[in-house]
């Protein structure tokens, strides 16, 4: 059943969300769960853009497979916790670069390690919401 409401409501809040889910990834970047939060609004704005327009819509404006998302999520996270053992460190220990970021802050392998949760988890919800939504 298309819903005019929520197909109009979508088309204004979609940016607003998927925004809102970059701050929330960046602001909890050096507190845990900016990543699995952020991911969750994401996959939450996909979700009732997919609600109103369809799966094949959803699918089209997200552009990339779920599935690759979660593998680049998960090589992202992998990887930043495999960076401390080039230096003799033990997994997943923190690096902190000396220099300040516009916005966020001091950037660090946490963030990088966010930013894989983060496409894992919107990978993870929007394959199984788009499975669902086919079936």
């Amino acid at each position: 059943m298309q819903s005019l409401i929520l197909a109009t409501t979508i088309r204004l809040l979609l940016p607003l969300l998927l925004l809102f889910s970059v701050f929330l990834l960046l602001r909890g970047h050096d507190e845990p769960g900016g990543g699995f939060v952020g991911g969750l609004v994401a996959a939450a704005a996909f979700a009732l853009h997919t609600l109103a327009h369809g799966a094949a819509a959803g699918r089209r404006m997200l552009r990339v497979e779920p599935r690759l998302l979660i593998a680049i999520g998960l090589s992202t996270a992998l990887g930043s916790g495999m960076v401390p053992l080039l230096f003799g460190q033990p997994f997943l220990t923190s690096f902190w670069s000396d220099l300040p970021a516009p916005v966020i802050g001091h950037a660090g392998s946490p963030l990088l390690f966010d930013a894989g949760v983060y496409l894992v988890v919107a990978g993870m919800a929007l394959m199984i919401i788009f499975n669902l939504m086919e079936e």
